[in-house]
């Protein structure tokens, strides 16, 4: 008999549930519902969330052998800290397990947008136009402003891959001053106003923060050149759909871009989709195999909790390892 419960909210790659396996008995939810989740708590000593469900104080205050919840993934806006850091639950995550994933997606993106790929491969298939190939005619993202809003670890890949792969001259906004970045790639740290002005393309990599919820709004659109793209792969309440919708439709900027949404799951009503000038995806950016594999590694910090050994990657210091 496994010395652990380890409740997992969703599936994970095999990698991590064979770490899981060596340790301890797997838990799948029934349902990502609170009531279910409670009926499944009593007895868990771990947790493994994705983007979907969450824990909440009354959640862990139904587990009382609840040790460590990890995060597959970064975000933890799903998680309530400080619940589990009063009850001495650590929390960890997978800080650098989709930089790269999310950063090719954000070029993917970008690409479709400034290639008009999309409006050039539906004129072809759907109408057999080989004259689109005059109708459509799209720019190189080579030697463009590439502006970052949060250059944390994926904001920085985005902004390295940027400079590295397409030349780009990188601006960023952020809290933090990044000088290793600034010599690495020559990123130019400006207040949000002016990176929002001066880039040809903008990513958005801000956390999910009462401060930064509807940050990007009407006034923050305006200020963009009407030939630039946005690309949202942070999360959808960052900026303000309505607003966004408003100056798609208009015109006021090239296109847009987005992984994420205000409301999740969104659907194919969705009033952004109806925009030629607007790529929207699934929240799928870090949903490549390599990607998959890394974050399910969270296992590892799991079982470190569970033995009593302090976790490599923690979001919170509850300040003891409890057995």
């Amino acid at each position: 008999m496994k010395k652990f419960i380890v409740l997992l909210y969703e599936d994970m790659h095999e990698d991590g549930k064979a770490l899981l396996k060596e340790k301890a008995e797997i838990l799948f939810a029934r349902s990502l519902e609170e009531g279910s989740l409670i009926q499944e708590a009593k007895e868990i000593d771990g947790i493994i969330i994705r983007a979907n469900g969450k824990v909440s104080r009354t959640l862990m205050e139904s587990a009382p052998k609840l040790k460590v919840i990890g995060r597959h993934g970064v975000g933890v806006e799903n998680i309530d800290l400080e619940t589990a850091t009063e009850k001495g639950i650590w929390v960890v995550n997978t800080p650098d397990a989709n930089d790269i994933s999310v950063a090719e997606h954000f070029f993917g993106l970008a690409l479709m947008l400034s290639k008009m790929l999309r409006k050039g491969e539906k004129a072809f298939r759907e109408e057999g136009k080989w004259e689109a190939r005059y109708q459509y005619i799209g720019n190189e993202l080579h030697g463009k402003t590439l502006g970052i809003l949060g250059f944390g670890r994926i904001g920085r890949a985005v902004g390295r891959t940027g400079y590295k792969g397409f030349d780009m001259k990188v601006l960023y906004y952020d809290a933090l001053r990044y000088e290793e970045m600034e010599k690495e790639i020559h990123a130019v740290k400006q207040n949000l106003e002016e990176v929002l002005s001066q880039s040809d393309y903008i990513s958005i990599n801000l956390p999910m923060l009462p401060a930064t919820k509807g940050v990007i709004g009407e006034k923050e659109f305006n200020l963009m050149k009407p030939t630039a793209h946005i690309i949202n792969l942070a999360r959808g309440p960052i900026w303000d759909e309505k607003a966004l919708y408003k100056v798609l439709k208009e015109g006021r900027i090239a296109g847009a871009a987005s992984d994420v949404y205000e409301v999740e799951p969104a659907t194919k009503d969705h009033p952004l989709l109806q925009f030629d000038h607007f790529i929207g995806t699934p929240h799928m950016a870090a949903h490549t195999e390599e990607a998959l594999k890394r974050m399910s590694l969270v296992a590892e910090d799991v079982i470190r909790v569970l033995e009593g050994e302090a976790p490599l990657h923690p979001v919170n210091y509850p300040g003891l390892c409890r057995k």
